[in-house]
């Protein structure tokens, strides 16, 4: 009896010892950007957000009613390819556009460090449909999204004129489409635009980068960039910009439409040369770890 007494008081002993935390956990921790809002509400956030609906509503309307078919006009004309200062004419027209659009929702862009001019591979964290209108306000690639957006108002003819590469969910062979485009246009001097975490998240945390969709950039011996995408003071407003549990496009949109001013910050980092880095699970770590650091950032 003394014996097993003894037993049920050192099985207690090792249930009172704390358990080491997983590394993963940690790893989700530490990369996580600071609270994006109080949980208790703002005195007078109503009244402030009806007020920014009034009048960015007619900012909306104006910039997709009337600022959008000049765009689609002038993108279509003959000479729209033609160099326009070291840049394609329809191509500063998106961007511009783009930046127009970014500056209707309350954003105010920040570029850091300088993409790559030549061919790229550039990759970003995901947080929302916003980080495809913020790429493309800064440099021109297509991008590799979702088939879905293509069916999205507004965002879905930005990223189609975009020159996107649109992917099935699920499918390997949409994937080696995906792949086998991407190879063409890295190789004709075309820049690619990835998300490598496969989906958006919900901005407390960057997600694990898929290794195989950088195969084209080791295939075309392109470089490799890292893009960190920061909204919000050091990146506390990821969460806020991220699509809330059970939030589709629309509300998504229409939610972000009435949220404060902010910075919205485009992180170019230093890129990776395939050849110095080695195989894409290399590449691929090293893209996500660069990204991680500039999210932890204080000032």
């Amino acid at each position: 009896m003394a014996s097993e007494g003894s037993a049920h008081a050192a099985r207690r002993d090792l249930r009172a010892i704390p358990r080491p935390t997983p590394i993963r956990y940690l790893e989700r921790m530490t990369s996580r950007p600071s609270p994006a809002a109080p949980a208790t509400p703002v005195p007078g956030e109503g009244f402030a957000r009806a007020f920014r609906y009034l009048y960015r509503v007619p900012l909306l309307l104006w910039h997709v009613l009337i600022d959008l078919p000049v765009v689609m006009l002038l993108i279509s004309l003959p000479l729209a390819g033609l160099d326009a200062g070291g840049t394609r004419f329809d191509h500063r027209l998106i961007r511009a556009w783009s930046s127009g659009m970014l500056r209707v929702f309350g954003f105010r862009l920040t570029r850091i460090g300088t993409p790559v001019p030549e061919a790229t591979l550039f990759v970003a964290n995901h947080v929302s449909w916003v980080d495809i209108v913020t790429l493309h306000s800064q440099r021109m690639m297509g991008l590799v999204a979702k088939r879905e957006i293509a069916s999205w108002p507004v965002v879905g003819w930005v990223a189609s004129r975009g020159e996107t590469i649109y992917h099935q969910r699920g499918s390997q062979e949409s994937l080696g489409g995906v792949l086998q485009e991407m190879l063409a246009r890295l190789r004709s001097g075309h820049s690619v635009g990835v998300f490598p975490e496969g989906r958006t998240r919900d901005g407390s945390e960057v997600g694990p980068f898929h290794a195989r969709i950088f195969l084209a950039a080791v295939e075309a011996g392109v470089p490799v960039q890292p893009v960190a995408l920061r909204y919000g003071a050091n990146a506390s407003a990821q969460q806020i910009v991220a699509f809330q549990p059970g939030e589709h496009f629309l509300g998504n949109f229409l939610r972000l439409l009435g949220e404060p001013s902010r910075v919205a910050e485009v992180v170019f980092l230093e890129p990776i040369v395939p050849g110095d880095a080695g195989g894409r699970r290399r590449i691929a770590e090293l893209a996500r770890e660069r990204i991680v650091a500039v999210m932890r950032t204080t000032p």
